[in-house]
């Protein structure tokens, strides 16, 4: 049963790994996009008017995929906690690299005893 289920944390923790990896590659495109937008009419001495229309639109999906980038790292949370409460606290899922502290502090999983 738990090597179940740790199996199925896993496939679900690399559809994650892979779907944050995907959003932070749009995010970079398309900040480059926006960026070449800027400078390409720039470097062709052309009236900010011209493509104002498309660096707006390209300029709210900039902002849709930070807020996709937001909610998968919400998802990424919420998943920790699901992976507790299945009972696998202390396997070891992902890159390995170190994760800000959580808001109210370090959660302490040990305790001193008499």
């Amino acid at each position: 049963m738990l090597k179940q289920r740790r199996e199925a944390a896993m496939k679900v923790a690399e559809c994650l790994f892979a779907a944050e990896e995907a959003i932070d590659a749009a995010l970079a495109r398309t900040a480059e996009l926006n960026s070449k937008m800027v400078t390409a009419r720039s470097e062709a001495s052309l009236s900010a008017l011209v493509c104002q229309d498309a660096f707006e639109v390209s300029a709210a999906a900039f902002a849709a995929l930070a807020r996709a980038r937001c909610d998968i790292v919400e998802t990424h949370k919420r998943l920790s906690e699901a992976k507790i409460q299945v009972g696998l606290r202390t396997v070891a899922i992902g890159d390995g690299l170190p994760k800000p502290p959580q808001a109210g502090g370090e959660e302490r999983h040990l305790q001193a005893v008499a």
